[in-house]
């Protein structure tokens, strides 16, 4: 019986061996985005984003090594033409996280087009990130005087023209006071000079440039009063992808927290990360006010945005903002 026992041990001890054996090699076949030390569901992450300030703790983190740390792969973002593309891409599962900006994202939950959370804040205007620029000699000297005038914004129904109504409605105007014009950023300049439109929207670093080499005035901050400190854009993933992938959506929070906290300390780290890719040079990003940065996705100032889109008929009802904030934890 005694060897018998002794056998019975033997055995007992070769199947524990060959069992550890297995899950250290892997157990031959799991895909590598499953199957990491951090436990990971999903390790290679294709982040789609927009080419702006903005989005600079992305590149932040991956120069750090805060994603590698946090066990995700990131070597260069998606960079994407814009909203609606970007979107698609995100619904389709072609990328896995995406830059965007609140307007585009509440309208595509609260239309019911996708089920998508917001992982992550990318920007909050601060004083000195977006202006109201009119060309040099113009007598368009404040908001008063936009009546009956064209202001240029990047896209309809989005963002900028939203801000624009509110600023338009806290100064006495109507929205039919005044004649949007699409264009996008980088031309508005060259509009301005050639008289393309009377007032354009425009962001860092482009008023600065519009101002420093054509004489472009400002007349007025967009984001004041009723919308200062406007929460502009965040991270997005579906809602699918959270479920899914908790644990990933989580490494990428806390990634993205550590580079934003730079990002915020640091402008330097910022200029830097800017010219890797966007097309602001080190010596144009030194001159921009950034400092929109934002750790924390905040339920409240979300909500202004969408109660905002309520008030000027982008949404046909209100719209519960909280229920798009993804409810892990980055810590």
């Amino acid at each position: 019986m005694s060897g018998l026992r002794r056998r019975l041990r033997v055995s007992a001890v070769l199947l524990t061996a060959t069992a550890l054996f297995a899950a250290g090699c892997g157990g031959g076949g799991s895909d590598k985005s499953s199957a990491n030390a951090g436990g990971l569901e999903k390790t290679e992450l294709n982040i789609g984003m927009l080419p702006l300030p903005e989005t600079a703790p992305i590149q932040i983190a991956i120069d750090k090594g805060f994603f590698k740390a946090e066990g995700l792969t990131v070597t260069k973002p998606t960079i994407i033409a814009g909203g609606a593309a970007g979107m698609a891409d995100l619904l389709s599962g072609k990328l896995d996280v995406m830059h965007s900006n609140y307007v585009s994202a509440i309208t595509t939950a609260a239309t019911g087009v996708g089920k998508i959370k917001v992982v992550g804040e990318a920007w909050t205007a601060k004083p000195g990130n977006f202006a109201l620029m009119v060309k040099k000699g113009s007598p368009i000297k404040s908001v008063a005087d936009f009546k009956g005038k064209t202001v240029a914004v990047n896209t309809f129904k989005n963002v900028a023209e939203l801000a624009m109504l509110s600023l338009l409605k806290t100064n006495g105007l109507t929205p039919e006071d005044v004649t949007f014009k699409e264009m996008p950023f980088p031309q508005m300049q060259g509009g301005l000079a050639t008289n393309q439109m009377d007032v354009a929207f425009m962001p860092e670093p482009f008023y600065q440039t519009a101002a420093s080499k054509d004489g472009a005035v400002l007349v007025a901050e967009p984001f004041a009063g009723p919308t200062a400190d406007f929460p502009i854009a965040g991270y997005l993933v579906t809602e699918d992808f959270a479920k899914k992938n908790p644990k990933t959506v989580a490494a990428f929070q806390r990634a993205l927290v550590k580079a934003t906290e730079v990002a915020i300390s640091n402008s330097a780290e910022v200029e830097a990360a800017l010219p890797k890719y966007t097309k602001i040079d080190r010596a144009t990003a030194e001159l921009m006010v950034l400092g929109g940065f934002s750790t924390t996705v905040n339920a409240t100032r979300l909500q202004r945005v969408a109660d905002l889109m309520t008030d000027f008929k982008y949404l046909p009802s209100k719209f519960d903002a909280s229920s798009m904030i993804y409810s892990g934890s980055a810590s």
